[in-house]
């Protein structure tokens, strides 16, 4: 039995899609509000809780011999959020995890991560790897670069901003930052080879598509792309965090987070052909697949839909 948290999320929702193709046993643990939506046909065996629940932890890890841990707040969340969602429900899915005797965690986390990173995002999924190699229990943790595809956070949300002013864009820096795309298929491949491969448990493993490119030629493929162009303004890092904290009081969400900044912040890639080399995969390329779906319109109904959309709740 695989038991998948998150599984509702960008990752989890493909990732339990095509599990379920496979014909694998997948166990969910879901509140009864995303337990109510689920978007498979024949959904999986679900368990209503939470991973700060003990008692809905504890039947959830009964029975699994894998947990894949993809419980996150780093898209929506404030730094409480990711303290509470991050690194204490990860401990909890630990301690749950090793007195249900589960065989192994595989779970996400992010290039340049390290507790004693001064980005609070990264700063804590440092953390919450430390909190995993030292759970006594096997483990794999993938460090993918910025995962693509219809409906993600992160290019999904240029777009958004990009038609949100339609004079300008505001390019956190001077966009000099080398970025490391990976497509959601494949990242959902790996973690699904992580089931069968021996040499990938008690390993980390950094994950990236096919090519590099640095920030501000993301944006002009976006643009390019989303049939959007608009001339850009580079602004101090430090006043985009203004910016976002100043929108954070006015929007149940904002498009552009801290936690979005703090992956801006440094260079985040992975040796080219990692993810061959490990898995045997062969990466799509970013702009073939963005292709497919971010041409199309209705960007200014989804941001308005995005910014007044109350915010997740875990518990």
């Amino acid at each position: 039995m695989i038991l998948v948290t998150g599984a509702t999320g960008f990752v989890g929702r493909h990732l339990v899609g095509e599990l379920l193709a496979q014909g694998r046993p997948v166990r969910l643990l879901l509140n009864a509000e995303r337990a109510e939506k689920l978007p498979w046909p024949e959904p999986p065996e679900v368990v209503i809780g939470n991973i700060l629940d003990d008692e809905a932890l504890f039947r959830a890890t009964t029975g699994a011999h894998v947990i894949i841990h993809l419980e996150n707040a780093f898209w929506w969340g404030r730094s409480r959020d990711l303290e509470r969602i991050e690194l204490a429900g990860t401990r909890a899915v630990i301690t749950a995890a090793r007195a249900a005797r589960v065989g192994r965690i595989i779970t996400l986390s992010q290039l340049g991560a390290t507790p004693a990173s001064a980005y609070p995002l990264l700063r804590i999924k440092g953390q919450v790897e430390e909190a995993v190699r030292n759970s006594g229990l096997a483990y794999t943790i993938l460090r993918p670069g910025l995962t693509f595809g219809e409906d993600d956070a992160f290019f999904n949300h240029l777009a958004l901003q990009i038609r949100a002013n339609p004079f300008v864009f505001f390019l956190p820096g001077r966009g000099e930052v080398a970025l490391h795309p990976l497509f959601i298929g494949d990242l959902v491949q790996a973690i699904i080879g992580c089931l069968d491969r021996l040499d990938t448990v008690d390993a980390t493993i950094e994950l990236g598509g096919p090519e590099y490119i640095s920030l501000a030629d993301l944006v002009r493929t976006v643009m390019r792309v989303s049939g959007a162009s608009r001339p850009v303004v580079h602004v101090p890092p430090y006043a985009m965090r203004w910016f976002s904290r100043l929108f954070g009081l006015a929007l149940r969400r904002n498009l552009v987070t801290e936690q979005w900044l703090d992956i801006l912040a440094t260079n985040r890639t992975a040796r080219i052909g990692s993810i061959y080399q490990v898995f045997e995969i062969r990466p799509q390329r970013m702009e073939d697949k963005m292709l497919t779906y971010m041409r199309r319109p209705g960007y200014t109904r989804a941001l308005l839909r995005y910014s007044f959309r109350r915010r997740p709740r875990i518990v």
